[in-house]
């Protein structure tokens, strides 16, 4: 061990300061060079520089909805939907669209007739696909031909089984368009009084429902607004999802209601039909 002392503090602190450069810049000159660096920094983590690339890849995810104030963004939110739903309905096969779908799955159909249906093979199915038009190309995959693939020894599908599988997928696709058209956030859910609207003005498209008085409806659309809600609501937020009442049968059983000839024995069993809301 060396028996020299060590350097007292004040030594220390001396040469510390002796080493040190003053800063003779004035206090201007510091505020710019803070206000440069914040900028360069600010600029690097918000997106803007080039040393991280990840903030240019990652897509922005949250938009604030416009308060009740803010008429102007209110009204350019509800044209912005109101154009979206409309793109999205043209989107959809129409009935001419369907027919002409029919006539080709029919035209291309594969023998042997398996008992009373007609078969198409993958190869066929394809070719449909191709004359079938854009709108149908969703339609036309290898996911689709495989989820209504079955036992048949010959790899091929029901032309009625997908035909039905087309026109499910129509319905649900126009069905959420329609049921959209009255939430009033735009954020995927009815509230009790969209979905009281909805059903109001549902009734005059219903066959089965011309039996009721109009002073009953106000009561009817009470009663089965109350049956979603207390299925599909059931933690009592005072909403629903889209979704929710899509994948329900609720829907589809007061849609039933459009057929005319709608037996006697389904209007019974129907919750929503008109014998079921006067008992």
């Amino acid at each position: 061990m060396s028996g020299e002392n060590p350097p007292h503090w004040s030594d220390v602190l001396k040469r510390r300061l002796a080493n040190s450069q003053k800063d003779e810049r004035s206090e201007e000159e510091m505020k710019a060079e803070e206000t440069e660096l914040f900028t360069k920094y600010y600029s690097e983590w918000s997106g803007g520089g080039s040393q991280d690339r990840s903030y240019k890849t990652i897509p922005r995810f949250y938009y604030r909805l416009p308060a009740e104030d803010e008429v102007l963004l209110q009204k350019l939110r509800e044209e912005s939907r109101a154009v979206f739903l409309q793109r999205k309905s043209r989107e959809l096969l129409d009935n001419e669209e369907l027919q002409n779908l029919w006539f080709l799955l029919d035209k291309h159909q594969v023998p042997p007739v398996t008992g009373e249906e007609a078969m198409i093979s993958y190869e066929a199915y394809l070719k449909v696909g191709e004359k079938a038009g854009p709108k149908c190309k969703q339609f036309f995959t290898a996911r689709v031909y495989g989820k209504l693939l079955h036992s048949d020894p010959y790899g091929r599908i029901s032309i009625m089984q997908f035909f039905n599988y087309v026109m499910r997928k129509v319905w649900l696709h126009q069905t959420r368009i329609g049921l959209s058209l009255y939430d009033v956030a735009g954020q995927g859910y009815l509230r009790e009084s969209d979905l009281e609207n909805y059903i109001l003005e549902l009734i005059p498209t219903l066959p089965q429902l011309d039996g009721l008085e109009k002073s009953f409806y106000s009561f009817y659309v009470c009663t089965a607004v109350r049956k979603f809600f207390f299925f599909l609501d059931p933690l009592r937020t005072g909403k629903i999802k889209i979704q929710d009442i899509l994948a329900c049968s609720f829907l589809d059983d007061l849609l039933e209601l459009r057929d005319e000839e709608l037996s006697k024995e389904s209007q019974e069993s129907n919750w929503f039909s008109a014998p079921s809301a006067l008992r």
